[in-house]
This record gives C-alpha cells, sequence and structure tokens, in this order.
C-alpha cells in the first residue's frame, strides 16, 4: 500500500503535507481502501478554524460514512472543490487529486505528535 515519505499521517489515517506554517491534508490510501467506493465528500468553509482531532469533513462511500479528523490545529485557506462533483478522486489519487483541504498552521507542535511514513507503515501492521 503506497505511503509516501514526504507527508506525516495521524493513527485516525488523514496525511499531511507541510510546508512552513502551511499544509494540505487528506486521507490516506488505507482509508480510502476500507471506505469503498466514494460517493460525496463534504468539506468545511474556508476560514473556519479547527482544534486536533476535530471533524473536519465527512466522506461518503457505498459502505458508510466517515469522519475525517483534523491532525493539527488550523484555520482552512482553500478546499478542493472538484471532489464536489468527482467524488471518486478520493479513491483513484488520495494523494495528489483528492487532496482535502489547504490550512494554515495554528500551533506547529502539533506536528510532533503526528507519524513518519515508517511509523505510519508499522501502525498499519500492529
Amino acid at each position: 500500500m503506497e505511503v509516501p515519505e514526504d507527508l506525516l499521517y495521524s493513527k485516525e489515517h488523514e496525511w499531511i503535507q507541510v510546508n512552513a506554517l502551511n499544509g494540505t491534508v487528506g486521507i490516506t490510501a488505507h482509508a480510502q481502501k476500507e471506505l469503498g467506493d466514494v460517493v460525496y465528500v463534504d468539506l468545511p468553509e474556508i476560514g473556519r478554524t479547527f482544534s486536533v482531532n476535530e471533524v473536519i469533513a465527512n466522506v461518503e462511500s457505498v459502505k458508510a460514512v466517515s469522519e475525517v479528523y483534523c491532525p493539527v490545529a488550523c484555520e482552512v485557506t482553500e478546499i478542493n472543490s472538484a471532489l464536489v462533483n468527482s467524488p471518486q478522486l478520493v479513491n483513484e489519487s488520495p494523494y495528489t487529486k483528492a487532496w482535502l483541504i489547504k490550512i494554515r498552521l495554528a500551533n506547529p507542535d502539533d506536528l510532533e505528535n503526528l507519524l513518519t511514513a515508517t511509523q505510519y507503515r508499522k501502525f498499519l501492521t500492529s
């Protein structure tokens, strides 16, 4: 299963790519595989702020509706509007085309609680 090295991961199966105080958040290949075919993605409003582990989005599949949790405290600066009309991108490209939100980090220290790719792979097999 794909686990890109340049990302950090949560135990709830979200990923974050960080560039200074900005980041991009999505769900992992493992999460999308468990969900099955994604049919709807509900994203937050731009400008909304979130705490660590607060629900930032809902992803609906043919199996269930799943909550997506915020890996870090942040403010939403952009949403991936392509997912509104093409939610299947989550299944096709979870790490590139199907990012959910772009954020401004509120507390960079939150990143210390996330997993590296190696740690996330170990977590998946434990």
